[in-house]
C-alpha cells in the first residue's frame, strides 16, 4: 500500500509539473481560426484533481475494509 501512495503521489506531482510547462509555453491556446484543441494544461490540471480524489478513495476504502491502520501519536493523559 505504501507503494501505491508513493507512485500515486508522484503522478499527481508530474501532472502539476506537467501544468507548469503549458502553462509556461502558453496555456497551449489555440490559433484564432475558431478551431477549438483541446487546452493540454487544462487536461493535466483535470488529470490530477481526478487523480487526487482516486488517491483519496482508495484510502479510505483501504481504511475501511481493514488493510491500513492509523498509526498517530499516542494521547496524553
Amino acid at each position: 500500500m505504501t507503494y501505491l501512495v508513493i507512485v500515486a503521489f508522484v503522478a499527481i506531482l508530474g501532472s502539476l509539473a506537467a501544468a507548469l510547462v503549458f502553462m509556461m509555453r502558453g496555456g497551449g491556446q489555440g490559433d484564432d481560426t475558431g478551431s477549438r484543441r483541446k487546452n493540454p494544461m487544462a487536461k493535466a490540471l483535470a488529470f490530477r484533481v481526478g487523480f487526487s480524489i482516486l488517491l483519496f478513495v482508495v484510502v479510505l476504502l483501504s481504511y475501511w475494509m481493514g488493510w491500513i491502520q492509523p498509526t498517530g501519536l499516542p494521547l496524553r493523559g
